[in-house]
């Protein structure tokens, strides 16, 4: 099982557990379990690499033993913590039915009193909110020991110890923080920024970051701490040691607080370099110091990058911050509103060459007051970099729109470059979200500053003060459609005004003899020259050379593909090689017009997400992985429980239709025959039937006692035995009866018969994939791999022709019927309906209504 089938496994499987308990407490537990089970097994390996077997693990790794060479002292000096033996994760597992909620109880309470100081920071009152909340799992101690066990085994399945176990397990962490998010309403909020939104901004930090030997990184409102985890895995692509990253948070609520920690140290990131506080960020800020002394080691605290997403408009309390460093350059936020408090609070803890993104309502660049003094201070000072306007219904909780404003101490440009990404996202049940290629687009035009018609402008300081500071997105971008419009000439007359054409100029621009090939005539109005446009447009020199062009241009992809993922699959960095691709697919853009890019690398994305989880199990597993099949588990309702029973088989990572329809196509085919054949029978049923009269079938009817025709056909053999001993059946009827069942036998052959062959095809699959040669996983992996990249990119210039066509159609039928043709239908439906009303009959009164109806529509008193 890759990372996401074992993810949304686990996701599932914790879903049904949790019964009644909200999502939003159920988290704290499965999270906090996982946690206890990552540190649990780090021990174990730890112990393990160390000389220790499981007998001595068992016999000497407790807490008696606290001397200096002990497994105790040894462990709190390397790991920060120690975990006996019979508080370890793996002895829970092996207990059973032993196994008692009062086990975790005296395991958490153990660890905690077990850190050494050097750790305290990182690990103390980390399980706080899972040892309170233990309690709500059950009304007694039988019920909470069931809960909890079935947690502790469905966890289990997790990986903790192998090269790619960080990555999986931090996958599945944020996976289900995110599902748990999704089911937690508002208070999804307090611990979760959406994982798109978070790349974004991470790549937005990377960028600027790169080339640093040594980065540290603040967020002030941590929450599970996915900010921060995102930012420095994109900035330590771009380093040589990922360590030399040091994390700042602080959070103000406890168990979110816990959250941030957990995720942090699980992560792989080392304890010295996570540095954490559970406090409240606008009250206490937090440069560095000791807090036994917060005087004599006060040193402010200054990063290279500042992230966050704090909560919005919330109430604050302003007094007494006049003279607080972080607010004074520029004003206090109101009472009612504490995000430009947030906003200036990480301001200040940049360094002069860092950048900070912070996610904030649409509010705060418009609203007036102390909050549009604040601005305007911001503005004149040269701080705000860009606006990025997101799509609503993004964030789980709220719907309302939100922007992300990146900020920086110095700048050699003042102005800012504002962007309207708003329309950009794809729809996922009830909430929007940022695609892959939605995230490149806006990283992308950060970067290069760009300015993009309808998307994004870069506005000068100038224009801002003009607007009296106003930064609201639509006074500098408009995203909106373009209204129709219509000639009156060409409405009257026909035609088709070339103004309206102006539109394809970038088409007429690529294909310069197509506009002459479709359209004729003078005097700004054309006339169509083609009767069938999709063929003209497709036939046309200009397109041909085109599409050729295109297609020349990835020719060789799925070669460089293969070259990059499969022959190098067991070694190469799944991040670097997917950034390398991607940079490889938009170069073979750079003289491709008409087409976006973008669309080319939203289904490469698509596609990676499967290739990236085949490659981590083949570098988990060995190239072995690629010939193994493993056992089709489903779940079924046994005496009322859900239980799991293997239905066949499946490939571990080559899809058993993938290698039927490349190894067994005949095979595949003839079994596809047969089932068309079987899919044709219930039609031949119908034919006899309809021939029947109806006397016919009600002889049939009363032979069975029943009416319907599946039951007629299932329970031929007693109809025909009935009606042959009836001397009123006619020949025709017991004649159509003997076809019906030659074909009631033909079908049970089939239906046999096409078993058969599934299961044959199904083993001789399991075997094709368990014998495969190097040079037939290669070909097999290159289907599955690059061939649906190769052809989703070859599609888009298709695509493109079709909607193009369609448009130029839709243009040219646009004036097609003019005012002077509906007038003259008008007045021949009048006079059809006159002609008509003149035939009716009636009494007095009716008629000399129908009499001034016809005056209205055009005709004479006297017809």
């Amino acid at each position: 099982m890759n990372k996401q089938q074992l993810a949304a496994k686990i996701w599932e499987s914790a879903n049904r557990m949790r019964s009644k308990i909200e999502a939003n407490e159920y988290k704290d537990y499965i999270l906090g379990f996982i946690f206890y089970k990552y540190l649990s097994d780090k021990e174990e390996h730890w112990l393990l690499q160390r000389g220790y077997d499981a007998e001595s693990i068992r016999e000497y790794v407790n807490e008696e033993a606290d001397d200096a060479y002990s497994s105790r002292t040894s462990a709190q000096q390397s790991l920060g913590y120690f975990i006996a033996w019979k508080d370890l994760f793996s002895t829970w597992i092996q207990m059973g039915s032993d196994f008692s909620v009062d086990n975790v109880r005296t395991g958490l309470s153990s660890f905690n009193r077990l850190i050494s100081e050097s750790h305290k920071k990182v690990f103390e009152g980390i399980f706080n909110t899972l040892e309170t909340g233990l309690s709500k799992l059950g009304e007694n101690t039988k019920s909470q020991t069931k809960a909890v066990s079935d947690l502790i085994q469905l966890i289990n399945e997790i990986p903790m110890n192998g090269r790619q176990d960080y990555d999986v397990l931090g996958f599945i962490y944020e996976y289900l923080i995110s599902n748990f998010a999704a089911n937690a309403g508002k208070k999804a909020g307090e611990f979760y920024t959406p994982h798109e939104v978070s790349l974004l901004m991470s790549e937005i930090i990377a960028n600027h970051l790169k080339g640093r030997d040594e980065i540290k990184i603040y967020d002030p409102t941590s929450g599970s701490g996915s900010l921060l985890i995102n930012i420095g895995r994109t900035a330590s692509k771009y380093m040589e040691d990922p360590n030399r990253i040091r994390y700042y948070a602080q959070e103000l609520k406890a168990n979110t607080y816990n959250l941030t920690r957990m995720n942090l140290v699980m992560r792989g990131i080392l304890p010295d370099n996570i540095v954490t506080r559970n406090g409240d960020t606008l009250e206490e800020d937090w440069p560095y110091f000791d807090e036994s002394d917060p005087q004599g080691t006060y040193e402010p605290l200054y990063v290279d990058a500042v992230v966050s997403n704090p909560p919005y408009s919330q109430r604050w309390d302003p007094s007494g911050k006049e003279n607080d460093a972080r607010y004074a350059r520029y004003g206090l936020a109101p009472k009612s509103k504490a995000d430009y408090a947030f906003l200036l609070h990480d301001l200040y803890h940049l360094k002069p060459d860092g950048i900070m993104t912070i996610v904030l309502p649409h509010g705060v660049l418009f609203r007036g007051g102390e909050e549009g003094t604040i601005r305007r201070n911001l503005i004149e000072q040269n701080n705000i970099d860009a606006i990025i306007g997101l799509p609503a219904n993004i964030f789980f909780g709220t719907g309302i729109p939100t922007i992300i404003m990146v900020l920086r101490q110095k700048r050699e440009s003042t102005d800012v470059l504002i962007i309207d990404a708003s329309k950009g996202f794809a729809k996922e049940g009830k909430n929007n979200k940022l695609r892959a290629s939605d995230i490149r687009r806006i990283a992308d035009t950060v970067r290069a500053r760009r300015t993009t018609p309808k998307y994004s402008r870069v506005v000068s300081r100038e224009e801002i003060r003009e607007n009296d500071y106003n930064l609201n997105i639509p006074r500098y971008v408009d995203s909106s459609e373009e209204a129709e419009s219509y000639d009156i000439y060409a409405a009257m007359f026909g035609g088709i005004p070339e103004q309206e054409l102006h539109c394809f100029d970038s088409f007429w621009k690529v294909f310069p003899t197509l506009k002459d090939e479709l359209f004729a005539g003078e005097n700004g109005y054309l006339h169509l020259c083609t009767e069938n446009i999709k063929d003209t447009i497709r036939k046309n020199a200009d397109v041909c050379r085109f599409r050729d062009t295109f297609r020349e241009a990835f020719e060789d992809l799925g070669e460089k593909m293969d070259t990059a993922i499969i022959d190098q699959a067991e070694t190469l960095s799944v991040p670097k090689i997917e950034e390398d691709l991607a940079g490889e697919i938009f170069r073979r853009f750079h003289d491709i017009p008409l087409l976006d890019p973008y669309q080319a690398y939203e289904i490469f994305e698509d596609q990676f997400s499967v290739i990236g989880g085949d490659l981590e199990l083949i570098q988990t597993e060995g190239w072995k992985a690629v010939s193994q099949v493993d056992p089709n588990m489903v779940v079924k309702k046994k005496n009322g429980k859900d239980v799991e029973v293997q239905e066949g088989w499946k490939g571990h990572i080559l899809p058993f239709d993938l290698v039927q329809k490349n190894c067994l196509a005949a095979e595949r085919k003839d079994l596809s025959d047969e089932e068309e054949q079987l899919a044709g029978i219930p039609a031949s049923y119908e034919e006899l039937l309809d021939a029947l009269s109806e006397e016919e079938k009600e002889s049939i009817s009363d032979a069975l006692n029943d009416s319907n025709d599946e039951f007629v056909f299932k329970n031929i053999k007693t109809v025909l035995k009935t009606l042959k001993a009836d001397s009123d059946a006619s020949p025709q009827l017991i004649s159509t009866l003997q076809k019906a069942e030659r074909l009631n036998n033909e079908e049970k052959s089939l239906k046999s018969e096409i078993r058969k062959k599934a299961e044959r095809l199904h083993l001789d699959t399991k075997k094709t994939i368990e014998n495969l040669t190097d040079g037939q996983a290669r070909i097999l992996l290159h289907q599955k791999w690059a061939k649906p990249v190769l052809d989703g990119i070859a599609s888009l210039s298709e695509t493109m022709l079709e909607k193009f066509s369609k448009d130029v159609e839709a243009a040219a039928n646009k004036y097609s019927v003019t005012m002077n043709d509906l007038e003259a239908e008008i007045h021949q439906t009048e006079k059809e309906l006159c002609d008509m009303l003149g035939d009716l009959t009636g009494s007095e009164s009716d008629m000399q209504g129908i009499r001034e109806l016809r005056i209205l529509l055009g005709g004479s008193e006297d017809e």
